[in-house]
């Protein structure tokens, strides 16, 4: 004879019922229906169903090396965009409009062409200073510094000295 425990049974969710769990409500079997209520299991994460998520997310050049997608539009100029627009100029001339976007297509520009020289500022406004307050404008790529560690300490060296005679005095 095989006995059974309820530690054996694994009932995890109604689908393992089957029909039983159908034909216990349409019958009116209110004892075999919670009975099989009973057995089910209280765990959630037991019952809730889990998908996966693929672990390896593709980027968005690849994505684009895969569908064969050019090179997003830029923001603001690039060397190369003065030479695409350049280009697209002399096929409107050339040729017609169409042939104009499909350079526009093939390889994109950029959305806006801010003035090159003015430090950032607005083109109206960088032409309205005088020279000697064109000189105190900050460049706009800050120069990388040039210390090495032997410097340093050099002038940690110098700084404390300088402390100690400034209190001495």
């Amino acid at each position: 004879m095989q006995t059974q425990s309820l530690d054996n049974i694994q009932l995890i969710n109604e689908i393992q019922l089957g029909t039983n769990l159908n034909h216990a409500v349409e019958g009116g079997r209110r004892a075999d229906f919670a009975l099989m209520l009973a057995l089910l299991s209280t765990d959630l994460h037991e019952n809730i169903p889990v998908d996966t998520t693929p672990v390896e997310t593709q980027s968005s050049q690849q994505l684009r090396a895969y569908f064969e997608i050019p090179a997003s539009q830029p923001l603001t100029s690039t060397p190369s965009c003065y030479s695409r627009a350049a280009e697209q100029a002399q096929a409107f001339h050339q040729a017609s409009l169409t042939s104009t976007r499909l350079l526009e297509q093939l390889q994109p520009t950029a959305l806006s062409y801010p003035p090159q020289k003015t430090k950032g500022l607005p083109e109206d406004l960088f032409h309205n200073l005088s020279i000697h307050e064109r000189r105190k404008l900050p460049p706009i790529e800050p120069k990388p510094l040039q210390a090495t560690p032997q410097d340093l300490y050099l002038a940690l060296i110098k700084s404390k000295r300088k402390s100690e005679m400034n209190l001495a005095a």
